[in-house]
């Protein structure tokens, strides 16, 4: 950029040294382009919080016609890299005798992305309205080394999550409700066994020292439960984009879903359901996607009962 603009000092940039900037990227690259207009747009935005400048230059400044604009944000969802909701299921009691179980229902059945589920606390829980308040990940902070702080914990720093919009409230189902309670018992029994080594930081997904877990601790138990149960060999993140495939195939309106899932206006498609003619198009302003009683609350002897058809009439009760 400054070879661009040459060697001027940022507050004699004015809009025609910008404009001149955006048709030098765009005549080499498009991509290029809109990058740099990205880098300008905030840099000067800085510059104006910093009193640096009184007025951002790149304000209205637009990229060249031939600069087709970039549709915002499309996220594509190929269905042969998701679960169906019998593998669904079959995951899920599969992991039961596992420690990444409620990983697993975490990621699966509320959508939560792998660094949110190492983030979640007991503190974020309503038990009273069954509600999941999503408010931080853990991960590296950034301008830090592994010095900075005690042994295994520089992966698993709080931090603020990935855009405004990921800080949401998501209801809980029954079945992932139950489930909650019973880690709460082995928490509590976790720390009374251990009150001397007993790390009681609130985590929910953390160790019976109480440390919470890396972003990579539920790998190997999760490969193993794919190939022991004949279940596509699928990322983890996948698992989140089961969740969204199962909404907008049961007629989820895809603004809500985005909203749900913590996306910022952002258009979700699915590669074999590209025809939006076949989803709701109507806007919901909120959604509550998982009431109560999304989950069946019929009892068999191995527990809640899950079938497709029960789940999927739950959903349409919901809608209606």
């Amino acid at each position: 950029m400054i070879p661009v603009m040459g060697n001027i000092r940022m507050t004699e940039i004015k809009r025609s040294h910008i404009q001149s900037l955006y048709y030098e990227e765009a005549a080499a690259s498009t991509s290029i382009a809109r990058l740099v207009k990205t880098v300008m747009n905030t840099s000067m935005q800085y510059a104006v919080n910093k009193k640096i400048i009184s007025i951002n230059p790149t304000i209205d400044v637009a990229l060249p016609k031939q600069v087709e604009k970039k549709t915002y944000h499309t996220r594509n969802i190929d269905t042969q890299k998701t679960l169906n909701m019998e593998q669904v299921l079959t995951l899920i009691e599969a992991s039961r005798e596992t420690p990444i179980h409620m990983q697993v229902l975490f990621a699966v059945l509320l959508g939560l992305r792998r660094c949110e589920i190492n983030g979640v606390k007991y503190s974020d829980i309503d038990y009273i309205n069954r509600t999941l308040k999503v408010q931080r990940q853990l991960g590296k902070k950034l301008n830090t080394t592994a010095g900075d702080f005690p042994a295994k914990t520089f992966t698993k720093q709080e931090i603020g999550l990935k855009t405004p919009s990921s800080y949401r409230t998501i209801p809980i189902p029954d079945y992932v409700f139950e489930a909650i309670l019973e880690e709460r018992k082995m928490y509590e029994k976790n720390r009374r066994r251990r009150s001397d080594t007993f790390q009681d930081l609130d985590y929910f997904c953390c160790s019976t020292y109480g440390r919470p877990r890396s972003k990579d601790f539920h790998w190997r138990h999760y490969k193993k439960l794919l190939e022991d149960n004949g279940l596509p060999d699928i990322r983890w993140h996948d698992l989140r984009s089961t969740f969204c495939t199962i909404l907008l195939k049961n007629n989820f309106n895809p603004k809500a879903v985005s909203q749900l899932m913590g996306h910022a206006k952002e258009i979700i498609t699915i590669d074999v359901y590209g025809d939006t003619a076949e989803i709701i198009e109507d806007c919901l302003d909120d959604l509550q996607p998982f009431i109560d009683e999304v989950i069946p609350k019929e009892e068999s002897e191995g527990g809640t009962d899950f079938s497709e058809d029960n789940y999927i009439e739950q959903i349409s009760e919901f809608l209606a």
